[in-house]
């Protein structure tokens, strides 16, 4: 697949689980593809392996990406670790076509000098989502890294410790009641971009609520957007 220029107008693209439209998502070859284009950011999925580590995949199984199907949350790091996931072409063999830590991501990040847009995947207790940031501060990432989830509660943990992160909730719904919750916890939007209207960008300006959408793989579709003024753009492929 060719990469396609758009004219951002300022707008920061966001390469969506890594440079996914190029590479096998969230893999190391994602990120560093995306690394080495242009992207203000790149975005990827933590979960917690039942022996309490971190690794970077998005689905709750790895059936679709490794073709072996177990549970994230069920199986031990070193069993998702020794995985090798398929390529875009659906082939096995490259050594570098595994499942990340999250360490291994956040120095990735660091190393190309990218944002990093974490997803807080599933429902996370208090305790880990603090550790999720203990991890990153340790690593000297912290002030590079927006989360992100569609669990509301788990960015209310973040905000207790971290009053100040940037944070977007994930929305697919744009409920009534959408603006009041972002502006409850000092969040802002990162939604579906088909939901979104001038006039909803607008009115989440006016509360200084930056504006996010996914998944824009269409340039038109991106052209629109920029047009009507959105802060980010989260993309397989238009870098």
């Amino acid at each position: 697949m060719n990469t396609i220029k758009i004219d951002k107008k300022g707008v920061q693209l966001v390469a969506h689980r890594g440079c996914s439209g190029l590479e096998q998502e969230n893999t190391h070859a994602a990120f560093v593809a995306a690394g080495n284009r242009s992207y203000f950011g790149i975005e990827t999925d933590v979960h917690q392996t039942v022996d309490g580590k971190y690794v970077i995949i998005h689905d709750d199984t790895t059936a679709r990406v490794a073709i072996d199907s177990l549970v994230v949350e069920e199986s031990t790091y070193d069993t998702l670790r020794g995985l090798l996931l398929k390529q875009k072409d659906g082939e096995k063999g490259r050594s570098d076509i595994r499942i990340p830590s999250l360490q291994e991501y956040i120095n990735i990040c660091k190393h190309y000098e990218k944002i990093a847009v974490l997803e807080l995947k599933n429902h996370f207790e208090k305790e880990k989502v603090w550790e999720i940031c203990s991890i990153i501060e340790e690593l000297g990432y912290m002030e590079n890294v927006i989360f992100i989830s569609f669990d509301y509660e788990n960015l209310v943990y973040l905000r207790e410790k971290y009053p100040t992160q940037p944070a977007q909730f994930l929305d697919y719904k744009a409920e009534p009641d959408l603006i009041d919750r972002l502006k409850a916890h000092n969040l802002d939007l990162d939604i579906k971009h088909t939901l979104l209207t001038p006039e909803l960008i607008a009115a989440c300006h006016a509360e200084n609520i930056k504006v996010n959408c996914w998944t824009v793989d269409d340039p038109a579709d991106a052209e629109r957007l920029i047009s009507w003024g959105v802060d980010f753009i989260t993309t397989n492929i238009l870098e």
